[in-house]
């Protein structure tokens, strides 16, 4: 069978991203668009949900350390109030930005972004994953998400970022905080 050949041109195939033009090609070099991106857990959910346990979880099963995203942990003396995890609760994991901050202090979403860099990095340079677990979404978002005054939008390019929401139901809910809060008293 013979098929008429018409009239083909070849086309050019286009790049998915272009890297000509305008403000895009100066963020962008080639080496850290194809370089392989270090791994960033979040464990994140609404209170009581069993964030701390997941993440002290994985970690006993992956070499990890944990960074507290908690406002509340992050001061000194109020283990009993925040139900900080404890020693025995930690097994062996190790945990960073507890129990940091004076309590007469204000440790700010840019306190706990520099912090929290450095934990990642040092973290890291252990060969480790970093784990970071907690309820106050205002010091994920400081650290995620742009900002036209500072760096912090650098993060999302340098982290490939993985998010667990750990979610129970009601009932469920209830029953774990009224536990808690027996074991707290």
């Amino acid at each position: 069978m013979r098929i008429p050949m018409m009239s083909v041109a070849c086309k050019q195939v286009q790049p998915l991203v272009s890297f000509q033009g305008g403000g895009f090609q100066a963020d962008l070099n080639m080496e850290a668009f194809f370089r392989r991106k270090d791994k960033v857990v979040f464990v994140i959910g609404p209170t009581g949900t069993g964030k701390s346990r997941l993440a002290i979880d994985l970690a006993t099963r992956f070499p990890s350390e944990i960074i507290n995203s908690d406002k509340m942990q992050v001061y000194k003396g109020l283990e009993i109030a925040t139900n900080k995890v404890t020693d025995e609760e930690c097994r062996g994991v190790p945990h960073h930005l507890l129990g940091i901050a004076d309590p007469h202090s204000n440790f700010s979403a840019a306190d706990f972004c520099l912090h929290t860099s450095s934990a990642i990095k040092s973290i890291l340079d252990r060969g480790k994953l970093p784990i970071i677990a907690g309820g106050s979404n205002s010091y994920i978002d400081a650290l995620l998400n742009d900002h036209d005054h500072d760096q912090r939008s650098q993060f999302r390019r340098q982290y490939e970022c993985c998010f667990l929401w750990v979610d129970v139901s009601l009932p469920v809910l209830n029953a774990f905080v009224s536990e808690r809060v027996d074991r707290m008293v």
